[in-house]
């Protein structure tokens, strides 16, 4: 079998190469730019294209498939030749479904808590010996690939998101994974630009419930006002219905407990994820008992309230989060797990809503509270994605509270350096780098 990739060199898509090569299926593609760490991965497994750009003559009838990256344009020249030719043009989430339509899929959607949540899954089912495949956002501890696709595996784990499918099709990806069983943590307003009221976005989960399979499973949280609206607005009697809260818990000496577990992890909303997650693994066959000695070796998500480095006095984090409640949930829990240290919360405005205008005022008051307020964008970002200026001032307005506008990283990093870190912790979020900052380095210096 022979399957091409259109823009090989996407996060997802460069794994889904791999995944697939690992599978025995011969894989090629093309890309006009492609970077590190797709390249280097793509390299060790002989998929990097020996030369960049966009070759039609690669399109040729012996193709079983073509898959399409969402960075390639529907002019896309490899695009056109394989239309020409009639050739089965697959999304990245068509592909995954049609890799897994005869396993039982569990699909993790939500506007927050999606990595962490599937990750944990897969950490579970790991330790229980349960065999998985799987595709999640980030790249995990003990897992080489972000992709997984086997002939052998019973259950395949998806994070479900909502953003578009592909250049031709304008469908939300997660809409496309018909779930056994679903599972929604949250709902609050993004992708402005694709879902431009908060009504549209919502009803999008609203849809992901109703392509649940016949007598499928959704697992939701209670405590989002929305997520119960759309869960017990939805009619379906053939559901089986699993709502969710955060779990009896107790913090001692910095120690998160659940019961007699320890956890590595810490924070309100990762208790609640780790709950969505619980419910998942019943469905599988896992014990609660099972549960918890898998979830006690848990350490997180890449960029999710990771851990850079700590002393006995200060701890330097970097976490994923842009939107509005994503900032609180990470800043209250730095909050509640080091309630006697100031903490100095950086965030940078990245992603195409968070630099909108109108969309602003959702992040009123989303940083309370911290110590300390910083909020960083690049005007080079405005341009790169075609939006007007903003103002500093229009964003302070915004957040509301104390907090201090930059629009340059490097004076925001000196401005952190030059503070007194003895019992105090730093958080830096973004989805983003902030510009390229080091965050190991800069722990470096901020430890001393």
């Amino acid at each position: 079998m022979r399957v091409h990739f259109i823009a090989i060199g996407g996060s997802a898509m460069h794994n889904l190469a791999i995944a697939l090569c690992q599978k025995g299926i011969t894989v090629t593609g093309s890309d006009d730019e492609i970077f590190d760490p797709a390249r280097g991965r793509l390299e060790k497994y002989g998929l990097l294209p020996k030369e960049f750009g966009w070759h039609p003559e690669r399109i040729t009838p012996d193709l079983d498939a073509v898959v399409l990256g969402m960075h390639a344009r529907i002019d896309n020249p490899e695009l056109l030749r394989a239309q020409e030719l009639g050739l089965k043009i697959y999304s990245y989430p068509e592909y995954l479904y049609e890799q897994s339509k005869d396993k039982l899929r569990i699909v993790v959607g939500g506007s927050h808590g999606k990595t962490t949540t599937t990750a944990m899954i897969l950490h579970v089912l790991a330790k229980c010996g349960i065999e998985a495949d799987y595709m999640v956002g980030a790249q995990l501890k003990g897992f080489e690939v972000m992709v997984r696709l086997s002939h052998t595996a019973k259950v395949m784990v998806i994070e479900g998101d909502e953003y578009l499918t592909s250049p031709i099709d304008r469908r939300p990806k997660f809409h496309l994974y018909k779930p056994n069983v679903a599972i929604i943590t949250g709902i609050e307003w993004d992708h402005i630009n694709v879902f431009p009221t908060f009504d549209i976005y919502r009803d999008q989960f609203a849809q992901f419930i109703n392509l649940i399979e016949p007598n499928g499973t959704l697992i939701y949280c209670d405590e989002d006002a929305e997520v119960h609206r759309v869960a017990v607005e939805n009619r379906r009697t053939d559901l089986q219905k699993l709502s969710y809260v955060c779990p009896e818990h107790r913090v001692e000496n910095g120690v998160t407990y659940i019961g007699n577990t320890a956890l590595q992890i810490f924070g309100h909303h990762n208790l609640l994820n780790l709950t969505a997650a619980r419910l998942a693994c019943r469905q599988v066959g896992v014990s609660d008992e099972q549960f918890d000695e898998a979830i006690s070796t848990f350490e997180g998500a890449s960029k999710r309230l990771e851990l850079v480095k700590k002393n006995d006095t200060c701890a330097v984090y970097k976490d994923f989060a842009h939107a509005p409640s994503k900032l609180r949930a990470t800043i209250h829990a730095m909050r509640e797990q080091y309630p006697d240290r100031r903490l100095v919360a950086c965030m940078e405005l990245h992603t195409f809503s968070s630099l909108t205008q109108e969309f602003l005022k959702q992040y009123a008051h989303s940083m309370d509270e911290a110590d300390v307020r910083y909020v960083y964008f690049s005007q080079h970002a405005l341009q790169l994605k075609k939006l007007p200026p903003l103002d500093p001032e229009e964003v302070k307005k915004a957040f509301g509270g104390d907090v201090e506008v930059f629009t340059n990283s490097a004076a925001m990093v000196a401005k952190v350096k030059s503070m007194e870190w003895k019992n105090a912790n730093l958080l830096m979020m973004s989805s983003g780098n902030f510009d390229g900052i080091d965050f190991n380095q800069l722990a470096e210096e901020v430890l001393g």
